[in-house]
């Protein structure tokens, strides 16, 4: 395994806070592995980090591609040029199709998927009063807000994690906000295990308070918590640097989801929470889709050993 290329491999990255921390770890691992390696790291600049002034929605309108397809799009370039070998993503911000010249290679231990509802006084989102303003940059998240409580308001927020935290912090515009978990465990906001169930308060943030949604309740995107490693289709050597790091049971897990969201032709910004866990080697795949013509959302589940297997038999299931 430490067996390497005198030619160094280039980790290309956003850069914003977490997006470092990803690339950091990314670059940790392969250092274990391959010890001898010299590793270069390139900072990119995607359309979604410098446009954070509209919506998500209006970005990508503007740049002809899909919602989160703004963060990637540079780095792809940046891939497909050669300046860099090997593209961190996080995951969910991944297409689940991948233009023929790119390939998900591996992705690294997952951290928690859930959802975390973050406020000035603690408590969930049945706490909230009517009429308080959630903020959120995902439709998905959106969409289960008006499920679990139509009457709050969603309001779209923009910015990385610390930005959106100081923007709660300071009052302006929202009561509460959706952040991921292992995002704000990854910047040290949160610890990796919760003291008790319920609201912590955030690492450095005085006056902010978390409550991690059970994501039985509160279904997270697919891929959600996870590291992506992006390559070139056709290069074999960063294919064996990348699967060398790859985690197994992770593999499992956001191959059935997004399979799933691939049989429902769902990209980033479609509303559709899914997730899964892994026990004894059987898969538990669980969805949320809301239907794109409105109305209930259909929920429905799916076991078995085979992740492509089980995503079509939870997809079966819905129609």
């Amino acid at each position: 395994m430490n067996d390497v290329s005198p030619t160094p491999l280039t980790v290309g990255t956003r850069g914003s806070e977490l997006a470092l921390v990803q690339a950091t770890a990314t670059e940790a691992a392969l250092k274990v592995v391959f010890p001898g390696l010299l590793i270069e790291r390139q900072i990119i600049k995607t359309t979604g980090d410098r446009r954070t002034d509209v919506s998500l929605a209006d970005v990508a309108k503007a740049e002809g591609t899909f919602d989160k397809g703004v963060f990637i799009k540079e780095l792809e370039t940046a891939l497909a040029d050669g300046s860099i070998d090997i593209a961190v993503h996080s995951l969910k911000d991944l297409p689940t199709v991948l233009d023929p010249s790119f390939a998900l290679a591996a992705v690294l231990e997952r951290a928690g998927v859930r959802d975390v509802l973050v406020t000035r006084s603690g408590g969930g989102l049945e706490s909230l009063p009517a009429g308080a303003r959630v903020g959120t940059s995902s439709v998905r998240r959106a969409k289960q807000v008006e499920f679990l409580r139509p009457d709050l308001k969603v309001a779209d927020l923009r910015g990385n994690v610390p930005t959106r935290l100081r923007k709660l912090s300071y009052g302006e515009h929202h009561d509460a906000i959706l952040l991921a978990e292992a995002g704000l465990v990854r910047l040290g906001y949160l610890p990796e295990i919760p003291a008790n169930g319920g609201p912590e308060p955030v690492l450095n943030m005085p006056g902010l308070f978390a409550l991690r949604l059970d994501e039985a309740v509160f279904y997270p995107a697919a891929g959600q918590g996870a590291v992506g490693l992006e390559i070139r289709a056709e290069d074999n050597r960063c294919r064996v640097y990348a699967e060398a790091i790859g985690h197994a049971d992770t593999w499992l897990r956001v191959t059935a989801e997004r399979e799933f969201l691939r049989l429902l032709d769902a990209g980033c910004h479609t509303p559709v929470g899914v997730f899964s866990s892994l026990a004894d080697g059987v898969l538990h795949l669980q969805a949320r889709v809301f239907p794109e013509q409105g109305g209930k959302p259909k929920t429905s589940e799916a076991r078995g050993r085979d992740p492509i297997t089980v995503a079509l038999e939870l997809f079966q299931s819905l129609t």
